[in-house]
């Protein structure tokens, strides 16, 4: 079987297992759609300089360009064992509010450390990005009350640039990702995140994305006052607008391709 085909395959069997999922479970009223703003300066490793790393801000709002509720300042240090192989350790702070009364200060606050490992292959035009993540998560909401927590995360990004074969300046690409939320203490399945939307690398440094999201977090069946309450899905779309800057060595920008993966 092409490689090529073969991995458009695998995609949509981890793509279209959201939708199945979902389907399973009831699902709360529709949601309106929301809006994700995310802007991130980015340091490649290469052959050469193999230590990288990148800065993050990202802002959410309730509604499409509006009700601002949700904000991430988040970093990390990045290493490339090999040209297809990176580990990175990062840190973040993440902020909840309620968009109807910004004044009373946030809902909730976490702190997130995370180990990650990403795995990269290519395939003609179409590049595959496998990223694992493992996270510890602390809280403190609004009663002064804390909580532990722990995730794991998988995702598959697929990146198909349409007037290149490689991902440089000047390139169109469309891009689609999913990935899965585990929480060891329950739900397993915590949570789905799809992703599709098209990007444009203008030069060397500067990328733009434009997309959307959906996001599907599920809740453990439970007995509440003597009845059965079965899982319940609650997914919310979302308008996607990343800019992303990416930084040069003072040797020189990196020779080999580096995918315009998003952070998040």
């Amino acid at each position: 079987m092409n490689k090529l085909v073969f991995c458009g395959l695998l995609l949509a069997v981890a793509t279209g297992g959201a939708p199945a999922a979902r389907a399973q479970a009831p699902a709360n009223p529709a949601q309106p759609w929301g809006s994700w703003f995310i802007a991130t300066v980015q340091l490649p490793g290469n052959a050469e300089h193999k230590w990288g790393g990148y800065a993050e801000a990202q802002a959410r709002t309730d509604a499409v360009f509006h009700h601002y509720f949700y904000n991430e300042l988040k970093a990390g240090l990045s290493y490339d064992v090999d040209p297809n192989f990176t580990v990175l350790l990062g840190g973040g702070r993440y902020t909840t509010s309620d968009y109807r009364d910004l004044g009373q200060g946030p809902l909730n606050v976490e702190k997130r450390l995370w180990e990650q490992v990403v795995l990269t292959q290519y395939s003609h035009r179409l590049k595959l990005e496998h990223r694992y993540r493992i996270e510890q998560r602390w809280f403190r909401f609004r009663d002064d009350s804390t909580a532990f927590r722990q995730r794991f995360r998988y995702r598959l990004n697929a990146f198909f640039p349409l007037n290149k074969k490689t991902i440089t300046a000047g390139t169109v690409f469309l891009s689609a990702y999913d990935e899965i939320f585990l929480n060891p203490k329950g739900p397993v399945f915590e949570r789905n995140r799809f992703y599709a939307g098209v990007g444009y690398q203008a030069n060397a440094h500067l990328i733009l994305q434009v997309g959307f999201v959906d996001q599907a977090n599920y809740n453990l069946p439970a007995y509440r006052a003597g009845q059965f309450v079965p899982q319940i899905t609650s997914a919310k779309n979302n308008v996607v607008v990343a800019l992303t800057y990416k930084l040069a060595h003072r040797a020189g920008a990196p020779a080999q391709e580096h995918l315009p993966s998003q952070q998040d």
